[in-house]
């Protein structure tokens, strides 16, 4: 499965270590790094979860990988 950011197709198994920034910062965290791609229980599912971690705070949470694509929340890169 392949998800369009913009111009950007995203592909779940190559988030890993990807760079995103927040639209709308929570507590100074900003910049963010896909650190985890979580592996699906059954193995012949798709990836549905990832790992956040911010950068400044090195706070983490787990969301699905799919919310990325939403522009109004986050953006690829740091910017």
């Amino acid at each position: 499965m392949v998800v369009n950011v913009g111009k950007t197709q995203l592909n779940p198994q190559k988030l890993r270590l990807s760079k995103w920034t927040a639209v709308n910062p929570q507590n100074k965290e900003k910049h963010f790094l896909v650190t985890k791609v979580i592996d699906p229980e059954q193995p012949h599912h798709l990836i549905e979860l990832v790992v956040m971690e911010a950068v400044l705070t090195k706070r983490s949470f787990t969301m699905r990988w799919e919310d990325l694509s939403d522009s109004t929340k986050w953006v690829q890169g740091w910017v």
